[in-house]
């Protein structure tokens, strides 16, 4: 995941039309606190401090936990989008002060947080290994550091699946059921060559772009290696990548062949290039589900506009998204936000969190509960798909990649460009990867 990326949309997506999943079936009306702590105080008034950003499907639940702990105010603040968070965090974490009781830290700028991770309280302390088993166990791992503490409590994950628009398919004499969608891109074994052949279809018979622009499939294709711009061992692992040139090549000669729509990332004209046919495909981890609905919404449109969501995805299991709740070593009120984190983390909390906001669930039994595969508005909206099993079936094989420093820097300054240069015609693949190398050196290597 792109972090960036990731908290756009979740800007767009409150922006343009916030959504609220009304999910009939819901388990999920538990009052379930965080687990008991002796250091708790359960009586003396206190205030605790809670930031985060987009739309993350919290802010419903401090109401929740406040009457069930009337001795806690919770004071929010809800920063618009990620890489201001992570803007303000940084600032913040400089001067050692101003920070909150709990600090949402995603996935994409977490390498920074481990950096200096001692400045975060260890969770262990106060009963995080005791509960670590409800989380996919790859979430614990990015959020330990290098001394075994951990340091967050885990909110989301983002498996991608894909957003199609059936009507254009059958119009292009494409398979629309989606099961016949997930089979004619090779099921468990779908790859980039067949999602560009099929594009490349498409558009033969259609005249019409494939994808709305190259920007989030590279982010894809990138998510989903076993190492992305940044080896384990954190080294870079972008000159000389063959996997990663190879995509490239690809990526570029789609776009050469008329597959991508150049969309403007975060920009489709108020919604209008998801109802006017403008593109057929769009990569969606869970969160993007909302912002496809909002995005037909304000143009619009209704469930009626032919988007569907299929269990598949071009070259395997790849996630993008997922947030932690920390907690910085400069609160005064340690016990209380770590019991709050944990709480605002369990298995009832994520299950409302995705009614909320379409997040999905990193806690395991939160992710088969009625509340996340049952019906909702969202289903409705993707032709009654049944979008909590079919995320939960793109979470199989997902693995947590490490994430640089730089990780983002990466993805929209150094490639960013040479992704706009090809989806514009100006430069073919060698010379945009020759390019992003360049910046690379420039703005990572050197800097």
């Amino acid at each position: 995941m792109r972090y960036s990326l990731r908290t756009k949309a979740s800007a767009t997506l409150a922006g343009v039309a916030g959504i609220a999943l009304v999910v009939s079936g819901c388990s999920s009306n538990s009052t379930t606190s965080a687990p008991a702590s002796p250091s708790v105080d359960n009586t003396t008034p206190i205030t605790l401090t809670i930031t985060t950003f987009g739309t993350m499907g919290l802010d419903g639940l401090y109401a929740e936990y406040t009457k069930l702990h009337p001795n806690i105010t919770i004071k929010p603040t809800n920063i618009d989008t990620g890489g201001n968070a992570q803007t303000d965090w940084q600032t913040k974490q400089a001067a050692g002060t101003g920070l909150p009781d709990i600090q949402a830290v995603e996935e994409g700028w977490l390498s920074k947080v481990m950096q200096v991770s001692d400045s975060f309280t260890d969770l262990t302390a106060y009963g995080a290994k005791d509960i670590a088993s409800q989380w996919v166990p790859w979430k614990v791992g990015q959020a330990t550091d290098a001394k075994g503490r951990i340091i967050g409590y885990g909110t989301d994950i983002g498996p991608e699946g894909l957003c199609y628009n059936s009507k254009l398919f059958a119009a292009a004499g494409l398979p629309s059921d989606r099961d016949a969608v997930a089979k004619l891109f090779g099921g468990t074994g779908a790859t980039w060559e067949k999602f560009f052949e099929v594009g490349r279809q498409y558009h033969a018979a259609t005249g019409k772009a494939w994808y709305d622009q190259s920007g989030f499939v590279w982010n894809a294709m990138v998510n989903e290696q076993p190492e992305g711009y940044y080896k384990k061992d954190g080294t870079l692992n972008v000159e000389g990548n063959a996997t990663l040139n190879g995509l490239f090549m690809q990526l570029a000669q789609g776009a050469a062949d008329g597959l991508s729509s150049g969309q403007t990332q975060w920009d489709w004209g108020k919604g209008k290039a998801f109802v006017d046919g403008s593109f057929a495909t769009f990569v969606c981890p869970g969160w993007m589900l909302g912002v496809v609905k909002g995005q037909v919404t304000a143009a619009g449109g209704d469930s009626t506009s032919g988007w569907d969501f299929a269990d598949v995805f071009p070259g395997g299991a790849a996630n993008w998204g997922g947030t932690f709740l920390t907690v910085p070593t400069t609160s005064a009120h340690p016990a209380e936000a770590a019991a709050l984190a944990a709480w605002l983390t369990a298995p009832e909390q994520q299950v409302k969190s995705f009614q909320a906001a379409g997040t999905f669930p990193s806690d395991v039994k939160a992710q088969t509960d009625p509340g996340v595969t049952g019906p909702s508005d969202l289903t409705k909206f993707f032709n009654d798909a049944p979008i909590g099993t079919i995320l939960g079936s793109r979470a199989n094989g997902v693995v947590a990649q490490y994430k640089g420093p730089d990780d983002s820097v990466i993805q929209e300054q150094v490639f960013g460009p040479s992704i706009q240069a090809i989806d514009s015609g100006k430069a073919d693949g060698t010379k945009a990867w020759n390019d992003a190398l360049t910046l690379l050196k420039q703005l990572v290597v050197n800097k």
